[in-house]
């Protein structure tokens, strides 16, 4: 299981706050390290997930793929971008959209998201090493991050709206109407929504593919440990019947 130290921890979150420093100016970004500040405790630990079989399910997890997620969608943008795409938003708007897609996960003004899983039965049979907090009112993470982001009197442009709104693509069913039209007035007039869900599932992929590593990593050396520890031991002696039948075919002739 990948764990985060945490100096870890502590830089990642260090990164963040130096992300929005560097990417927004003037009032957004004082309401923005405003809203940072009072989530810090309870954001700089939050896991991303409550699986281990998801992503970075781990105290720290939710910080950590933010910042790659936002570095995924820059990337991904230039890409896009060098192979002809459109790009009618500014990298201040696709920063802004892919720090803020999962903010929901953060929980309300009072109450984690997750909260650590207290089955044994649902961490050791389905993987769950945190479950939803039952204390929350449902919302959806995009809910609840919009919500965040206005009680917090942060303003977004349109097409901040519509990147975090559509960054989960498909897998939330509230976004079809947005991206399965059929009324050509209707698509989408921006490529953010796209190059974000494209940069969430690689950063989602490849964490995911980070942890399995580690978990044949760690596999692997308990097998070697056990096979050294194996030839360690003294070999058993054999049995009468055994010793002969070695003395035999191997002993002196």
């Amino acid at each position: 299981m990948k764990q985060l130290s945490e100096q870890q921890i502590v830089d990642n979150w260090n990164k963040l706050l130096q992300l929005i420093v560097d990417s927004f100016e003037g009032e957004r970004k004082e309401k923005l390290l405003k809203m940072y500040k009072y989530f810090e405790d309870r954001m700089s630990v939050a896991p991303a997930s409550g699986k281990a079989a998801y992503h970075n399910a781990m105290v720290g997890g939710y910080v950590e793929h933010v910042l790659h997620v936002t570095d995924c969608a820059i990337q991904l943008k230039k890409l896009w971008e060098s192979n002809g795409a459109m790009i009618n938003f500014t990298d201040e708007e696709l920063i802004f959209a892919a720090m803020h897609h999962d903010l929901g996960k953060v929980g309300d003004l009072n109450q984690d998201y997750y909260i650590p899983q207290d089955s044994e039965w649902h961490r050791k049979n389905k993987g769950e090493i945190f479950k939803h907090n039952p204390k929350l009112q449902y919302m959806t993470v995009t809910d609840r991050a919009i919500f965040l982001l206005n009680h917090f009197g942060v303003s977004m442009s349109e097409w901040e709206y519509i990147g975090l709104r559509l960054t989960d693509g498909l897998y939330e069913d509230a976004n079809k109407t947005y991206l399965m039209s059929y009324n050509p007035d209707w698509s989408l007039k921006s490529n953010i929504a796209y190059i974000l869900h494209q940069a969430d599932m690689m950063a989602t992929h490849i964490e995911s593919d980070e942890w399995d590593r580690l978990d044949e990593e760690v596999s692997n050396n308990f097998k070697k440990a056990v096979v050294t520890e194996e030839k360690s031991q003294p070999s058993p002696k054999l049995t009468v019947k055994s010793q002969d039948l070695f003395d035999d075919l191997f002993g002196d002739k």
